[in-house]
């Protein structure tokens, strides 16, 4: 019986290769995707490290503060007996009501003292700042650049390095121990006028100051009812920078003032821990008084950041 042979069902191509078999495409499109592979692991390793170095500098920068927080928690015997962020007994409120009762309620007056010096000298020395940097900026006058040179000069100068002349001046005067010996130094700030001059740039066209003379207003006018509305957001954020420097002031009310009833709280605060050796007791009320202190800069800095970032962004493009 003969045999017959049955087609062949196999369904390889012309090639004689079966699909199944058939290589991956081996062209620009694989070596762009592994490419993009290695480029996308090796951005979620920089992104670690990035948050990583970011985590670091917040605990970097909390440390002191949480400290300082649970230190003010504590009473006497816990502040030398237990470990620097270990809780003890809470008696923050014993703590407060000490510090604002003590020797009949200095601490009080020192903060009102600071807020005197901060605030008040602050707002002038922005105002000033503004001014002088609106002047640079939008007038021509001779030696204009020369002059702002110098006022540049003024930045590299440590405030420490001229404390000791400023008191020699004030003894002359006659204002040594009083409150304008503090103020009047403040009024002073050559960096100030150096941002202040970038923030004219970025905010106050001259062509709507030419159409306001146009109009008949007064240079004076031009200031105070267009350019300085402008200006708000330079304006605080100068204020800021001049606010927590003045408050922060050490040094200066250290050389100037003897009295204290009129010391700011940080010399305040130096003065009750000069004590620490003689009365331990007040080691407790110097670490709250601190914790106070900076009550107020935090304050300043959430209720006007909205101004703080605008003021930064105007001066960093022009």
């Amino acid at each position: 019986m003969s045999t017959r042979t049955l087609p062949s069902t196999s369904t390889s191509d012309s090639t004689g290769e079966s699909p199944a078999a058939t290589p991956q495409k081996a062209g620009p499109e694989r070596e762009f995707s592994g490419r993009r592979r290695r480029f996308t692991g090796g951005g979620a390793v920089s992104k670690a490290a990035v948050n990583g170095v970011l985590l670091v500098a917040v605990l970097y920068t909390l440390m002191p503060l949480t400290w300082l927080l649970i230190a003010a928690t504590k009473n006497s015997g816990d502040l030398f007996g237990t470990s620097g962020f270990a809780f003890g007994d809470f008696n923050l409120l014993d703590n407060l009501h000490a510090v604002f009762t003590y020797n009949g309620g200095i601490f009080l007056r020192w903060m009102l003292n600071s807020l005197i010096y901060s605030v008040i000298g602050s707002l002038l020395s922005s105002l000033i700042s503004v001014a002088a940097g609106y002047c640079f900026d939008k007038y021509e006058f001779r030696g204009k650049e020369k002059l702002f040179g110098l006022v540049l000069v003024g930045t590299l100068v440590p405030a420490v390095v001229i404390t000791l002349p400023q008191y020699l001046l004030a003894s002359d005067v006659g204002i040594v121990n009083t409150y304008w010996a503090v103020l009047i130094p403040s009024l002073v700030n050559p960096f100030g006028v150096y941002l202040a001059r970038v923030f004219s740039e970025g905010y106050v066209p001259g062509e709507v100051l030419e159409a306001a003379r146009v109009d008949g207003a007064s240079e004076l006018k031009t200031f105070r009812s267009i350019a300085l509305p402008v200006l708000t957001p330079g304006f605080i954020t100068l204020f800021l920078f001049s606010f927590t420097s003045s408050w922060n002031n050490f040094f200066g009310p250290l050389i100037m003032l003897n009295d204290e009833h009129l010391y700011p709280a940080g010399l305040g605060i130096y003065s009750w821990n000069q004590m620490v050796l003689q009365n331990p007791e007040m080691y407790r009320l110097a670490i709250t008084g601190a914790l106070v202190a900076i009550i107020p800069l935090i304050l300043a800095f959430v209720g006007l950041q909205r101004f703080w970032r605008s003021g930064l962004t105007a001066g960093a493009v022009k």
